[in-house]
């Protein structure tokens, strides 16, 4: 084991490249207004089963009617809103440890489903997007008669 020397000028530096790093991004995330804002990202289960994909984004506290899903280019996105309906102040006590915001979850699609058949369904805090998988073409050999 190596023993090293307190410095506490070179901690105050570390401090300092700190703070310069989050200014920095912080100016960076004004300069650009046209990136999307995220506040936070849902946590997500995927699975597939023998008929279809599955996604299910954990949103507790998200309206259906705040919550998004589009397919495009065979990439299905979802996003919304969590509102935060009300702040609770007690005497000097405040706390809030819940995430708010806007947010947005993307995922490639697999070439063999069927994108017009998908589903959503909000239950108990849990969106569950269900892909169907396109039909199976039948691969047998075949036949073909020469005319």
């Amino acid at each position: 084991m190596r023993i090293t020397r307190f410095d506490p000028f070179r901690e105050l530096q570390n401090m300092q490249k700190t703070f310069e790093y989050m200014n920095r991004l912080m100016q960076s995330a004004e300069a650009a207004p046209e990136a999307p804002a995220v506040d936070f990202v849902p946590a997500v289960n995927t699975r597939e089963a023998d008929d279809a994909y599955y996604i299910e984004v954990d949103l507790p506290g998200v309206k259906k009617e705040d919550i998004n899903i589009d397919v495009k280019d065979n990439v299905l996105t979802i996003s919304g809103e969590r509102k935060i309906e009300e702040e609770r102040k007690e005497e000097d006590f405040y706390r809030v440890e819940s995430f708010y915001g806007k947010f947005e979850r993307s995922f490639s699609l697999p070439e063999d489903v069927d994108a017009d058949k998908i589903e959503a369904e909000a239950k108990d805090g849990v969106l569950t997007v269900k892909i169907p998988k396109a039909q199976s073409v039948d691969k047998a050999p075949k036949k073909i008669e020469i005319k």
